[in-house]
C-alpha cells in the first residue's frame, strides 16, 4: 500500500508564491469588511494552536519544520501482526511522552477571538482540522480528537485514563516522563501529540528503544474473556478516510454560510482543501490567513490571502466589528482578556535527526 504524506506542490513553495506584504492596519480592516455581512464560515488549521505552545507542522516556508516527519499510518496501527505491534509501540510511546504537552496547553487569543465571532454571529460554523480540543465551540472536527481511545473492540475510555495505563504499564518511561515534568525539558511535539524525534530521547535514556515499551491489554475485553492491546486515539490517520458524517456536515457548514475565512492552515490536507473547492464551486467568497505558502496559492482569482498571524490581529478584528458593544457586553469583554500566547521555544537538539520506522 503506498500512502504520502500530505505536502504543498514545490511550485508553491517559492517567494514569489507567497502573498505581498500588509500593514497589520490594513488586514484589520479587510478581514473586518469581509466577515462584516455575518454567516461565516471559518476552517482552521494547526497555525491557530502555535501561540499556545503547540508546533505547527509546517514553517513559514511551507516545508515541514521536522525534515525527517514520518507519521504512522492507519493501516500500520492496526494491523494485527508482529509488525503492526512494532508500530504500535513506536506510536504510543511518542505519543505517552508528547500528549501532556497538548493534554496542559491552554486556549490563546486567537480561539477566544474566534469564540467572540461566533457570539456575535459574525462566524456562524467552525470547523477544524486541529485535534488538540481548544476550539470547545467547534461545529465540525475532520480530524478527531486526541481526548478519546478505543480498542479494536469498540471500548471507549479517556485519553487520561489510557495515559495512566500506559505509565503503569512502563514504569521507565513513567518515571522519565515524570522526570521531563519535573526538570521543564519540552520535547518537539507535533500537533497530533507525537513527540517527532525521539532519538534524543533514546539518548537521553541509555539502551531504551521501541521494543522495551508496553501497549496494555484492554480491561474491557478481558472481562469479556477477549483480549486486543490494538488501540487508537479518535483521530484520523493517514491513509484512513473521514466518516461520511463527517464529510457531509462539513459540506453542508460549506453550503450553509455565506462565505469562506480560512484561518492558519496550509491545506495541505484533501480534506480541508476539497471544502475550500467546493466554496469557491458554490460561488462563495473566500479570504485565507496564514503565514507562508498554501495549497491554495495557485487557485487565482477566487482566494484572497493575507500572509500574518491569526494571534496578531483577530482580537482587533473584533473590536472592529463590534465598536463599543467589546467593552459593554460581558461576555466579549471576557472573550477580548483572555487566551495565552505561549507560542513554542525554537529548540534544535533534536532537528535533523533520522527517526527509523519500526521494524520490518
Amino acid at each position: 500500500m503506498r500512502i504520502s504524506v500530505p505536502t504543498i506542490p514545490t511550485s508553491l513553495l517559492a517567494p514569489t508564491a507567497t502573498a505581498p506584504p500588509i500593514l497589520k492596519t490594513a488586514a484589520v480592516e479587510r478581514i473586518s469588511a469581509f466577515l462584516s455581512p455575518g454567516n461565516a464560515a471559518v476552517l482552521t488549521g494547526a497555525g491557530v494552536s502555535v501561540d499556545s505552545g503547540i508546533r505547527a507542522y509546517r514553517g513559514a516556508n511551507g516545508r515541514y519544520m521536522n525534515l525527517d516527519y514520518k507519521p504512522i499510518l492507519y493501516h500500520e496501527v492496526v494491523q494485527e501482526t508482529d509488525e503492526g505491534s512494532s508500530f504500535r509501540q513506536r506510536y504510543w510511546l511518542r505519543s505517552f511522552l508528547g500528549y501532556p504537552s497538548v493534554r496542559d496547553a491552554l486556549p490563546n487569543t486567537t480561539h477566544f477571538a474566534i469564540a467572540a465571532l461566533q457570539h456575535t454571529s459574525h462566524i456562524s460554523r467552525l470547523i477544524t482540522q486541529n485535534v488538540d480540543g481548544l476550539h470547545n465551540k467547534a461545529v465540525s472536527s475532520l480530524h478527531g480528537t486526541l481526548h478519546k481511545v478505543s480498542c479494536k473492540n469498540g471500548h471507549v475510555v479517556t485519553r487520561n485514563v489510557f495515559q495512566d495505563w500506559l505509565a503503569h504499564a512502563n514504569p521507565r518511561w513513567s518515571t522519565f516522563a515524570d522526570e521531563l515534568a519535573r526538570t521543564g525539558r519540552k520535547l518537539h511535539t507535533n500537533p497530533d501529540g507525537d513527540v517527532s524525534g525521539p532519538r534524543c530521547v533514546f539518548q537521553l535514556e541509555e539502551g531504551a528503544s521501541y521494543d522495551d515499551f508496553v501497549v496494555p491489554d484492554c480491561p474491557a475485553c478481558l472481562r469479556e474473556h477477549r483480549r486486543t492491546n490494538i488501540h487508537k486515539p479518535h483521530l484520523i490517520f493517514f491513509g484512513e478516510s473521514i466518516s461520511r458524517e463527517v464529510k457531509d456536515r462539513s459540506y453542508q457548514d460549506i453550503e450553509l454560510a455565506d462565505r469562506l475565512f480560512i484561518v492558519g492552515t496550509t491545506l495541505a490536507t484533501y480534506s480541508a482543501f476539497r471544502l475550500l473547492k467546493h466554496a469557491l464551486e458554490l460561488g462563495k467568497p473566500v479570504l485565507l490567513l496564514n503565514v507562508g505558502p498554501t495549497r491554495a496559492d495557485a487557485i487565482t482569482p477566487g482566494v484572497e490571502k493575507i500572509s500574518l498571524p491569526s494571534g496578531s490581529v483577530l482580537r482587533d478584528v473584533v473590536r472592529a466589528l463590534t465598536g463599543s458593544r467589546a467593552a459593554e457586553d460581558p461576555v466579549l469583554a471576557k472573550f477580548l482578556s483572555s487566551g495565552v500566547v505561549t507560542p513554542p521555544t525554537d529548540d534544535t537538539d533534536d532537528q535533523g535527526a533520522v527517526e527509523p520506522r519500526a521494524a520490518r
